[in-house]
């Protein structure tokens, strides 16, 4: 049996510390490959469970509009579907103010 989910998207925002400060929480945005029936894509808004090492990276790396890669599980909690990342893969940031070439 196989409980594995791979994600690519681009944060919605900063990624947020758990009350406990045990975790924390991105949410990506990931676009589906397909046309809807008004030929627009659709997205999907699907939060991920981060701990440990991999919630203190995103916590100093991580910033709203980073592409990054999730790999990671599924866990069923009552009425809720997480994804729980076992790895966080940066793919690229979006520029800041002063990284820009103006040119």
């Amino acid at each position: 049996m196989l409980n594995q989910i791979v994600l690519v998207g681009r944060l919605t925002g900063e990624p947020r510390r758990s009350e406990d400060n045990r975790k924390a929480v991105i949410t990506l945005a990931v676009p589906r490959s397909y046309k809807n029936a008004d030929g627009e894509y659709e997205t999907d808004f699907i939060p991920c469970i981060l701990w440990n090492g991999i919630a203190e990276n995103a916590m100093e790396y991580c910033r709203q509009g980073d592409l990054v890669g999730v790999k990671g599980r599924l866990q069923n909690e009552g009425q809720h579907i997480n994804v729980v990342a076992e790895k966080l893969t940066f793919l690229s940031s979006r520029p800041s103010n002063n990284e820009r070439d103006d040119d």
